[in-house]
């Protein structure tokens, strides 16, 4: 999980002052050591570091501690509103041109993921509104015209392309009248990288910005290659002029150097992270959310607008009313689980909520099994729809064959069943569904 030895190293530095009535000057010097520990090995550019720590110290040295706040508290508040500022404050969000379609141009190394990004980019334009269509530049990488191709049909999304003997800026140029004529509001362009940043990478990409002049120009990087990442950005802004950058792989093991330093050394914002590799994985960059989670107190925003995006307010209003007559199945215990795994893993979710820290530790504590979603969904597949609907009738030989079709054992089958009974008189005692679900709420399923 992205950040994840950052965040432990960090909510242990200032654990140890959270609730303090008095805080002296070593335990903030000691506080403070922790952190700068815990961001340098998190890869954080050192004079990034160097200045985040003075400006922490400047103003609880600085400042009269709110009544309402211990003075733990109060520090702890800082650190929060420092690392905000530090991420870049506030959501940056595209441009949008006045007059359309609005021409955005993805740049970076080779490696970087840019081709694949386009495709999610494009998938989260058009779930908010957009119509876009994706342009293939990259003519020298093999197969990568044919790689975004894919991605548009199975997006549904239109791909313009002139091959790989037609100049990118050609192709470039020629896109425009193409997003014209399909009456596209936004272009986005595929470029090609390089292992390395050379003259001839930025030539070409300063005549391609030179001739269809895009409205955002969005650097894709690694979230894997630490600071490396800041060095490439640096190099880009300096040579053609950035707008934001998207940052791929955050949701794998990357420290997250990349992401806390790139703002405070280029100036320019991280303005989508990707943390998947669905093509529903890439999400805009909240700052502020991002720094609540580092310090374990949550990001319950993105989880519930994850929600508000897979869980139908109608269907969770028909489930209540099925609810009350007792007509909750197994069928739509099956339904429910999938839109609940359509939010992600486990532990992406539960590290959205306050006090999680160490989710990996903590789930393998708790003997939690990734794995189980998919054995209840096996279960329940190799039931009869009458199964499905009527419980009831399963007996011992049912339960043997259900088994055998799915792979386990009895006593998995024993235990589902007997889960699902329980949860539906948990749930037939939860008041206030229907007002809930008519405000756009969410339900989230029978978890064990």
């Amino acid at each position: 999980m992205a950040f994840e030895g950052l965040a432990d190293r960090l909510q242990n530095a200032i654990k140890k002052i959270r609730g303090s009535q008095k805080v002296t000057e070593d335990d903030l010097k000691e506080t403070l050591r922790e952190v700068r520990m815990a961001l340098l090995e998190a890869d954080v550019n050192f004079k990034v570091v160097k200045d985040f720590i003075a400006r922490i110290k400047e103003r609880a040295m600085g400042q009269e501690v709110q009544a309402s706040l211990t003075p733990g508290q109060f520090i702890i508040k800082i650190v929060n509103e420092e690392l905000t500022d530090l991420l870049g404050g506030t959501q940056s969000k595209l441009m949008v041109a006045s007059k359309p379609p609005t021409v955005i141009m993805l740049v970076g190394l080779q490696g970087a993921g840019k081709t694949t990004t386009a495709g999610k980019l494009a998938n989260h334009l058009r779930k908010n509104g957009k119509k876009p269509l994706l342009v293939a530049g990259d003519v020298y990488r093999p197969a990568a015209i044919k790689q975004l191709q894919v991605l548009g049909e199975q997006l549904n999304i239109p791909v313009f392309s002139l091959g790989d003997q037609v100049s990118p800026v050609e192709i470039a140029k020629q896109s425009m009248s193409k997003a014209f004529s399909l009456a596209c509001d936004t272009v986005i362009i595929d470029t090609a990288g390089r292992l390395h940043i050379n003259e001839e990478l930025m030539g070409e990409l300063k005549d391609i910005k030179k001739t269809v002049k895009p409205h955002e120009i969005l650097l894709v990087v690694d979230a894997m290659t630490g600071q490396d990442a800041v060095t490439v950005a640096e190099s880009f802004n300096n040579d053609l002029g950035i707008d934001g950058l998207i940052v791929t792989k955050l949701d794998g093991d990357a420290r997250g150097g990349a992401v806390l330093s790139v703002k405070a050394v280029t100036g320019r914002p991280v303005k989508f992270v990707g943390m998947g590799e669905k093509l529903d994985a890439l999400e805009p960059f909240h700052p502020d959310r991002m720094a609540s989670r580092i310090l374990g107190m949550g990001d319950v925003l993105s989880l519930i607008e994850k929600a508000q995006a897979v869980f139908d307010a109608e269907d969770a209003a028909k489930l209540e009313k099925k609810l009350r007559k007792e007509e909750f199945t197994l069928e739509q215990f099956l339904e429910q689980m999938q839109q609940v795994k359509k939010l992600g893993s486990l532990e992406s979710i539960l590290g959205m909520l306050p006090g999680m820290g160490n989710i990996s530790q903590k789930l393998k504590d708790a003997n939690v099994d990734e794995k189980e979603l998919d054995r209840v969904e096996a279960i329940i597949r190799s039931m009869t729809l009458a199964e499905r609907r009527n419980p009831n009738i399963i007996n011992g030989s049912r339960r043997k064959r259900i088994a055998t079709g799915s792979g386990t054992r009895v006593q998995d089958v024993n235990k589902l069943l007997k889960n699902f009974e329980q949860s539906k008189k948990m749930m037939k005692k939860i008041k206030g569904m229907n007002k809930f679900a008519s405000k756009g709420g969410f339900k989230l399923p029978f978890m064990q």
